[in-house]
């Protein structure tokens, strides 16, 4: 099976020279940065604005993460305008649209790496868990996140972490564009947890 095209949205002509292994490294590097206390991104940030990121993005990795207020993800990255391609929703769950969204990132903007991250204290889990009444269609994501509660519940940060890895086992298979990119070593999908209270990252994969 050849590569995918998509119509209409050819990939972009400069897109990141990174490979996925050292995409990975960018991001755990930037990690460090930000727990340490020592960021740079908010050095580039005018540099950036200056270029032409009005017109293209060149994001080197894209983060499936939650849609916590307490998750900013470029910010526990170190990274700045233009670097990361993010997707957020509650539970860091997939959907059509979620999906949709990271092929874009992964075949037409080039990213290398894919991170499903998920978070402690993530309160769509702890609502799963808990499988209580909730307004609205908040209930509506607790489908996606029953297998790691199956799997791990009630133990909240065991869930986390379950649901980070399913969702991105989940991501591997549902798309056949981001299983061809993966096969042909140009994507690499990872799962990784977020601790809210010391800052850092940690791949589970």
């Amino acid at each position: 099976m050849g590569t995918f095209e998509f119509v209409g949205l050819e990939p972009l002509v400069a897109q990141t020279k990174l490979s996925s292994d050292e995409s990975l490294e960018e991001l755990i590097d930037g990690n460090r940065r930000f727990t340490s206390g020592q960021m740079t991104s908010f050095e580039h940030d005018l540099a950036m604005l200056k270029q032409h990121t009005a017109e293209k993005q060149e994001p080197f990795a894209a983060v499936l993460s939650c849609a916590d207020s307490r998750v900013p993800v470029e910010l526990l990255f170190d990274q700045t305008i233009g670097h990361l391609f993010v997707v957020r929703v509650a539970g860091n769950i997939i959907s059509p649209e979620i999906i949709g969204s990271l092929e874009y990132g992964a075949a037409v903007l080039g990213v290398k790496v894919l991170l499903v991250m998920g978070h402690g204290n993530c309160g769509a889990v702890k609502a799963a868990i808990q499988g209580k009444a909730v307004p609205g269609q908040i209930s509506a994501l607790y489908p996606h996140l029953r297998p790691a509660v199956d799997q791990a519940g009630p133990d909240l940060e065991a869930t986390v972490k379950a649901n980070a890895k399913i969702q991105a086992s989940l991501l591997r298979e549902a798309s056949p564009v981001l299983a061809e990119l993966i096969k042909e070593n140009k994507l690499k999908i990872v799962a990784g947890y977020y601790d809210i209270a010391s800052g850092e990252v940690t791949l589970l994969e």
